[in-house]
């Protein structure tokens, strides 16, 4: 199979049918109710069976241009520059929405009112952020070569495919994806490694429930 095909499948059957069976059902993101099972049954049932296959596929036949290590200092390093750019840019595509009059998007499910769903929210939010980071970043990152991009190109088709995936937040939650998606894929290429992104990119969830919460 050409990876151009391997890649465009992997990308409609785990990251554009979830959105657009949520652009389909006429539920907003907002109307979600959290709910421990339902969440576990996400982990279990799409996010690990997602995670196994994407990275079964990177080292199948032979491995990717970058490799998958133990967290180090680098990882350290890149998370403490990628989650305050991340809620920078998140801040500010939040203060130019409103002043243009948009309606501020939600998080697709409420935030937990019990210390239990709260931790199954940060284990949610973990698993998750790594699922994403390993196809958007790592995938096709990796695989630029093979799919015939350059860097700059390959960076600029997974900020743009990430971005697509937020589509059910509305405009300014595609451009705020579009450039979180950027700013990953350029610490990514820098530090060569998955876990600080990952871990940045899960807080930054979670803090945009946490405040959801309070607001």
């Amino acid at each position: 199979m050409s990876v151009h095909i391997e890649a465009f499948i992997l990308y409609i059957v785990i990251f554009f049918s979830q959105t657009v069976f949520l652009m389909k059902s006429g539920q907003g993101p907002e109307t979600a109710s959290f709910s421990i099972p339902s969440l576990l049954f996400t982990i279990l049932i799409y996010i690990i069976p997602s995670l196994f296959l994407i990275w079964f596929l990177l080292y199948r036949k032979k491995k990717p241009e970058y490799r998958l290590t133990c967290p180090g200092k680098n990882d350290l390093n890149s998370s403490l520059i990628t989650l305050p750019a991340l809620l920078f840019t998140g801040l500010t595509v939040s203060l130019i929405s409103a002043i243009a009059g948009a309606e501020a998007s939600e998080p697709f499910i409420s935030s937990p009112s019990s210390l239990a769903g709260w931790i199954m929210l940060c284990f949610y939010c973990i698993l998750s952020a790594y699922l994403e980071e390993s196809f958007f970043r790592f995938y096709l990152l990796s695989k630029k070569e093979e799919l015939k991009l350059t860097a700059p190109f390959a960076l600029a088709v997974s900020a743009l495919l990430f971005g697509i995936c937020h589509i059910y937040e509305g405009i300014w939650g595609v451009l705020n994806a579009f450039l979180a998606g950027i700013l990953l894929g350029v610490i990514f290429l820098k530090y060569r490694t998955i876990h600080g992104i990952a871990i940045a990119h899960a807080f930054y969830n979670i803090t945009a429930f946490a405040l959801y919460a309070v607001v």
